[in-house]
């Protein structure tokens, strides 16, 4: 499997298939690399989780290079998406490490079967304690969705909550 294939002039057929990135792409990527993994690591608190986060933002980055090019400070958008993907793995973390939790209610079960969506919007609310300017920011959808979200999060959690006000009221 791991046999070394080569061409009949000795050049690696797979080498040959990397696409070129955009010169440009190359020089932001080695200009901000370090800043943005320093920026992930004390984020996520570990260099692997980092690296992961990193790695993402220039896929995410990329994906969007031709966009990008037309704003006004491609900076400042490039940060955006690093920050987007970094809140994004932390709410990934969060969610599984919500799942391992025991509570008498099941509230932490509930939340962690949240859609993806409910889940962001009511943790970085209700947890993080985030405005909904700064949530519909990250999430990328307007204030209105955010609350919308969040509305139809609470309504899945009330069963969780109601069951549990219902057994503690037969126990009294």
């Amino acid at each position: 499997m791991t046999e070394d294939f080569h061409a009949e002039d000795g050049s690696s057929p797979v080498a040959e298939a990397v696409l070129p990135l955009p010169l440009e792409f190359e020089a932001l990527y080695l200009a901000n690399q370090e800043a943005f993994h320093s920026y992930a690591f004390i984020q996520l608190g570990s260099n692997g989780a980092a690296e992961d986060a990193v790695h993402r933002a220039f896929l995410e980055i990329l994906r969007h290079w031709d966009a990008l090019l037309e704003e006004s400070n491609l900076q400042q958008q490039t940060w955006a998406i690093l920050r987007r993907v970094v809140i994004s793995q932390t709410l990934e973390a969060f969610r599984k490490r919500l799942v391992l939790l025991r509570s008498e209610i099941g509230l932490f079960q509930a939340m962690g079967n949240l859609p993806p969506r409910q889940f962001d919007a009511i943790v970085l609310r209700h947890v993080l304690q985030y405005d909904t300017k700064r949530i519909s920011w990250y999430m990328g959808v307007t204030a209105s969705t955010v609350d919308y979200h969040c509305r139809k999060a609470k309504e899945r959690l009330e069963p969780a909550v109601a069951t549990h006000i219902k057994t503690e009221g037969d126990r009294e």
